[in-house]
C-alpha cells in the first residue's frame, strides 16, 4: 500500500520514529510530508531529520504558516497527483483548512482519506471552518481521535464513519528510559516541562512547592508568555533560589532532562474553552521511570492509570501534600517508575502506536 501521511507535528525528531515503525511493514510505501518549520506563537520549530529511514520524506512549503486553523501546503494537490497513494491521512483537525484541501483531493484521485483529531470539547466553529469540518466528515472513510472524549464530540457533531482511539504520537523505549546518572543529583528535584500558559497550571505547582518541607529544587522547562509571572510568584513566595527557569528544549534532550527529575509534575486547569488532551509529557516521563504526578483534567487520568498519582485539578493542599510524600519515600518513587514503564511498553510506544496505525490502514483498504 502507498500511503501519503502530511503532519507538521513530524518536523520534531522524537516523533519520526513511528514513521520508521511504520515503514518496517513489508507491503508500505510511506510517503510523508512536512513544512520546513513550524511557528508556534513567537517560536519557531524547525524541521529536524533525527529518524528518516525506510520512508520517503517530503519538505513542502506552506502558507500562512503558525495559523493553526488556516494554514495549508499549496502545492499538496499537486503531490498527491504524482504519487498517486491508496491513503492519504491527514494529521490534522478536521475543521481546519488543510484537512479540506487534502481530503478533496485525495477524492478527486480516487484515494481514501482520514483525519486526526484531539479535540475533546464540543465547540462550534465559525463559517467557513463550520463548513469544512462538515464536508470533512462526509470524505472521510475513518477518524482517529487522541483520547476518548473526542470519539464522543465526533459522534455528537455528526461523524457516522469509523473512528479509533490511537494517541498521535507513542516514545521509543530505546531513546527514552532510565539513565544511569539519574541519581546523581542529591535533592529531591520536581519537573516540569511545557508551555507556560495559565491552563498548564505551572502556578500552582510553584505555590504547593513553596510550602514543601526538606531539601527540594524545582525545574521549569519550557517557553510562554507567563515566564515573567511565574518568575515573579517564585520570587514572591521565597524560592527563587530553588526554581529554575529552563528555555524550551530540543526534543532529543528531553530523556536527559527527565532523568534528572524525581517527579514530573502536570498540575493542569480545564477552562471553558481547553482541557487537557493528552500529556504527551508524561508517557515520555513513565518510559524514563520517572514517577509522575498530574492533575484530573481531561484525559491525564485515562493516560497515567494507575502509574501514578491523580489529585484534583487546582487543589493546591493536595498537590503539595503528594509532592511532600514523594519527597519522603524512596521506595514509592521506584515502584511508580517501574509501573509507569511497563505501562508505556504496554500501550504507548512508537511500534504500538504504528501497528494500530497499520492495522487502520488494512481495514480501510479491505483487507
Amino acid at each position: 500500500m502507498r500511503v501519503l501521511l502530511i503532519s507538521k507535528a513530524c518536523v520534531v525528531g522524537a516523533y519520526q520514529t513511528k514513521l520508521e515503525e511504520l515503514a518496517r511493514y513489508p507491503d508500505m510505501d510511506l510517503h510523508v510530508i512536512v513544512p520546513p518549520y513550524w511557528r508556534e506563537g513567537n517560536a519557531r520549530i524547525t524541521l529536524e531529520r533525527a529518524h528518516t529511514s525506510g520512508y520517503r520524506l517530503h519538505v513542502e512549503p506552506m502558507a500562512l504558516n503558525g495559523h493553526f486553523h488556516s494554514h495549508f501546503y499549496p502545492f499538496l494537490g499537486h503531490r498527491i497527483r504524482e504519487l498517486r497513494p491508496d491513503i492519504v491521512h491527514m494529521d490534522e483537525e478536521p475543521y481546519n483548512l488543510a484537512t479540506w484541501l487534502a481530503l478533496r483531493a485525495a477524492a478527486h484521485h480516487h484515494a481514501r482519506a482520514l483525519f486526526f483529531t484531539w479535540q475533546n470539547l464540543q465547540r462550534t466553529y465559525p463559517v467557513p471552518f463550520r463548513w469544512f469540518e462538515r464536508e470533512n466528515y462526509r470524505r472521510a472513510h475513518y477518524a482517529l481521535a487522541g483520547n476518548n472524549e473526542a470519539v464522543q464530540v465526533l459522534r455528537a457533531k455528526g461523524y457516522s464513519g469509523p473512528v479509533k482511539v490511537i494517541a498521535q504520537f507513542g516514545v521509543d523505549p530505546n531513546l527514552y528510559r532510565s539513565l544511569p546518572e539519574r541519581h546523581a543529583v542529591r535533592h529531591f528535584t520536581i519537573g516540569y516541562v511545557g508551555r507556560l500558559v495559565p491552563e498548564k497550571g505551572v502556578h500552582l505547582l510553584l505555590e504547593a512547592a513553596a510550602k514543601l518541607d526538606g531539601d527540594w529544587r524545582l525545574e521549569i522547562v519550557g517557553d510562554g508568555p507567563e515566564r515573567a509571572s511565574l518568575q515573579a510568584l517564585a520570587t514572591e513566595q521565597g524560592i527563587s533560589a530553588r526554581v529554575s527557569f529552563v528555555p524550551r528544549i530540543p526534543s532529543t534532550d528531553v530523556p536527559a532532562r527527565l532523568n534528572r527529575f524525581d517527579v514530573l509534575v502536570l498540575p493542569s486547569l480545564s477552562r471553558p474553552n481547553w482541557k487537557e488532551q493528552f500529556g504527551r509529557i508524561l508517557i515520555e516521563a513513565m518510559a524514563c521511570e520517572t514517577p509522575v504526578l498530574g492533575a484530573d483534567s481531561g484525559e491525564i487520568p485515562n493516560v497515567i492509570g494507575n502509574a501514578g498519582l491523580i489529585f484534583p485539578e487546582g487543589d493546591v493542599t493536595a498537590l503539595r501534600a503528594y509532592l511532600q510524600r514523594l519527597c519522603e519515600d524512596t521506595r514509592l518513587r521506584a515502584d511508580l517508575g517501574a509501573a509507569g514503564r511497563q505501562r508505556v511498553l504496554a500501550h504507548y510506544t512508537q511500534s504500538r502506536i504504528a501497528a494500530l496505525t497499520y492495522s487502520v490502514y488494512q481495514e480501510m483498504l479491505g483487507r
